[in-house]
């Protein structure tokens, strides 16, 4: 490994291999950890990347620890890389009582206002710069990436899709947010990193990103009866309504029952992995319905 990378942990998992890396930032400007599971695969061959991207208040150790996709992912021999979620460190601007914002909730955009442009460039940090580092350092076929997430996450995972449809053979997300931009959890936030003209935030906005004219082929979103931010936040009608406008498969399922928490995730994480398997190394077991 480069001086660049530095191996904060490793264990053995499912015949692959689970770690916890740290780096340098350029685009952040500061350091930044990362988790990466390698399957038994990745010895003799590089294997596809899929992307999960984490939700407000997250790391990339909540679904390290609790997402359960290494079992599938070794099955698979799937390359899955969990980011974090914002710069972090002594130096960083943020708002340590607010959990919608700063430490924790980078929104996967590049800010544009002070004093938070600086560091809070998660979209070309997710886009840009830790792509190149997992090309470099991993035995990953960057040919074929796939990227999926949760809530907060599952609005960065859509918004990157649609922004790069060439780089990306699928998506999928967990009760993403999907027009952040009239979100009473995210309004605000887009105002404050990227400024009070909301012309700016159509970047960072799924359903209206769509509108404008961005195309992925088909999108898979699972999410709970029972999420308490189901209404007010993730909305998931919104998004269905904009694929429908657009012709794009969109395959919503509305799940009896569960919340937003990590036990709805770890219960469809293998359908997603599936899912992404599929478009991207061949037909394999197809997506189940709960």
């Amino acid at each position: 490994m480069s001086d660049r990378m530095k191996t904060i942990s490793s264990a053995k998992s499912h015949g692959g291999v689970q770690g916890v890396y740290s780096h340098a930032s350029n685009a952040c400007a500061c350091d930044m950890v990362f988790a990466v599971f390698a399957p038994p695969q990745a010895r003799e061959k590089p294997c596809p990347v899929v992307w999960y991207l984490s939700g407000l208040t997250c790391t990339h150790a909540n679904v390290m620890d609790k997402g359960e996709y290494r079992r599938m992912a070794a099955e698979l021999g799937l390359i899955v890389v969990c980011p974090d979620t914002s710069p972090r460190g002594a130096g960083i601007p943020d708002e340590k009582d607010n959990w919608q914002f700063g430490s924790g909730a980078g929104f996967y955009l590049d800010a544009t206002q002070a004093p938070y442009a600086t560091n809070y460039r998660m979209y070309s940090y997710v886009t840009e710069e830790l792509p190149a580092l997992i090309a470099k350092e991993f035995p990953a076929d960057m040919t074929r990436q796939a990227i999926f997430g949760h809530s907060m996450g599952g609005h960065g995972a859509l918004t990157i899709a649609l922004r790069n449809p060439e780089r990306f053979k699928s998506c999928s997300a967990f009760a993403p947010i999907v027009q952040p931009s009239t979100a009473g959890w995210s309004r605000p936030a887009l105002e404050k990193y990227l400024g009070a003209d909301e012309a700016s935030w159509r970047s960072y906005d799924a359903t209206l990103l769509i509108g404008d004219g961005h195309r992925f082929p088909e999108l898979f979103v699972d999410q709970g009866t029972s999420d308490g931010f189901l209404r007010d936040g993730l909305r998931p009608w919104l998004l269905e309504a904009a694929c429908t406008r657009a012709g794009i498969a969109l395959t919503l399922r509305m799940q009896d029952g569960y919340d937003h928490s990590y036990f709805f995730i770890s219960t469809f994480m293998d359908d997603h992995l599936r899912w992404h398997a599929e478009r991207l190394s061949g037909p394999v077991r197809g997506t189940g319905s709960r």
